[in-house]
């Protein structure tokens, strides 16, 4: 059992006069205590908390919100509805962002000068320098184990908890004056490395739709058009949406291509049988909320097979490629790569392989509006509006030839490998900060230069 003990004065020094257990918790009183004899400042000396709300007057602006997962650099759109673009948090570059909600804590993120602004929901907190100093070694910091804590359990409310601004800005500092150059430098080096995993996705996008001469295409969204009954009754379908001219289009389009076409279902074999995991086993399971925008797989959940949700009932291996099912989600396509091989993914997913189309290849083609068109054109439902596998099997791509694959499978490989010394380094940054609080920046510094020898990178 587990308990505090706390004065009443120490309750009535919180202004919202907090007496729920959780927010005495024991594990964030201890790592508040471990932070504050390791520290000469709070978070509030070094960071101010902006809140210039504001309605963008482009709607092509970058909108960030807490239900897209965070690579920790904010680098691109992660949600451009219209519906979310009324009153937004604007930051810009150098700032600091943290969601506030309980879900998605470990959303903190660094905003590069490559980013001018960015307008954020308001569930989010702007942290911004208060002397033009650069700050971004808090990224690393907010994401210890002892921040984290003290922010998991410091959140009140019942529908949408969520952490008070006193608690973030209250926050003691570890001193690491001597470690923040290099943890800048750290930073700065993730920023890097994710922007050129970007381009390197860039690159397979473009060199794949000028291969099919579709590098300049767009769809158009037409209010009115006219098909006959007869097509109505081949496609067993009549909502308007299926019959949108811009998906013919697109199907015509990749008919074109001078290497051929076919349907998905015969390209690929796709995993839509459950699997049972064992109740004594441990599983990494990935949900549609793990899959960035990008195609990168960015979380998941490790429990007992007896412990995770029915829909976790996708096993997936090395090289599948796993497509949401689900319309809002169809952007969620990953790569399985080593690390994921065995885990398992929502039914959600369809997972799918191929011995005629590389998986890198196949992921591309997905993503583009090649894919995602004809993904959309075969949702169906009401409730749930999602693709089935008969529909999904129908999806029209091209032969792609041998050397152009390969030409993409190098870059897609480029920007996983990229990645992943990203979030290497961000891992070591963090750690560092750590051992900094447990024992000092000399041995932090240390172990920092060990691990970068190791993984052969200099900052």
């Amino acid at each position: 059992m587990q308990y505090s003990i706390v004065n009443y004065k120490t309750v009535k020094e919180n202004s919202d006069f907090r007496i729920d257990a959780d927010y005495y918790h024991p594990e964030k009183l201890n790592s508040f205590l471990i932070l504050k004899n390791n520290s000469d400042q709070i978070l509030n000396d070094i960071a101010i908390s902006v809140k210039n709300n504001e309605k963008p007057k482009d709607l092509n602006v970058e909108i960030y919100d807490t239900t897209s997962a965070s690579l920790h650099i904010l680098t691109k759109n992660l949600s451009q509805k219209e519906e979310r673009v009324s009153i937004k948090r604007k930051a810009k570059k150098g700032d600091i962002i943290i969601s506030r909600l309980r879900p998605y804590l470990k959303q903190v993120a660094y905003i590069p000068t490559f980013i001018d602004k960015a307008y954020l929901t308001t569930e989010f907190f702007v942290l911004r320098s208060r002397n033009n100093e650069n700050i971004s070694f808090l990224l690393p910091f907010l994401l210890t184990k002892y921040v984290q804590n003290i922010l998991f359990w410091g959140q009140g409310g019942t529908e949408h908890p969520r952490f008070q601004e006193y608690d973030l800005l209250g926050l003691p500092v570890v001193k690491i004056k001597k470690l923040k150059e290099t943890l800048n430098n750290l930073v700065f080096k993730c920023c890097k490395l994710i922007l050129d995993s970007e381009n390197y996705y860039s690159q397979a996008e473009q060199l794949l739709l000028s291969e099919l001469g579709l590098l300049d295409w767009k769809p158009k969204h037409e209010s009115t058009f006219v098909k006959n009954y007869s097509d109505i009754q081949t496609a067993e379908r009549f909502d308007a949406e299926y019959f949108q001219p811009k998906y013919e289009e697109i199907i015509e389009a990749v008919k074109k291509y001078k290497g051929g076409f076919d349907e998905l279902g015969n390209f690929v074999k796709i995993k839509d049988k459950n699997f049972t995991p064992k109740d004594n086993e441990r599983y990494k399971y990935i949900e549609l909320a793990n899959i960035s925008s990008n195609g990168e797989i960015n979380g998941y959940t490790e429990n007992f097979g007896n412990e995770l949700p029915s829909r976790a009932r996708r096993k997936v291996q090395k090289g599948n490629l796993i497509i949401s099912s689900i319309e809002g989600s169809l952007e969620s396509i990953a790569l399985i790569t080593e690390d994921w091989k065995n885990a398992l993914c929502s039914t959600g997913f369809f997972a799918v392989n191929s011995d005629i189309i590389n998986s890198e290849t196949l992921l591309v083609l997905l993503k583009t509006k090649i894919g995602q068109l004809q993904l959309k054109k075969g949702c169906k439902g009401t409730i749930l509006t999602a693709i089935g596998k008969d529909e999904l099997s129908k999806i029209v791509l091209p032969k792609i030839d041998l050397k152009t694959q390969e030409e993409i499978k190098k870059k897609i490989t480029e920007m996983y490998e990229t990645k992943k010394t990203s979030k290497s380094l961000l891992e070591i940054a963090k750690r560092g900060v750590e051992i900094a609080i447990e024992k000092d920046e000399q041995e932090a510094e240390k172990w920092i230069e060990e691990k970068l020898k190791e993984i052969k990178v200099e900052i």
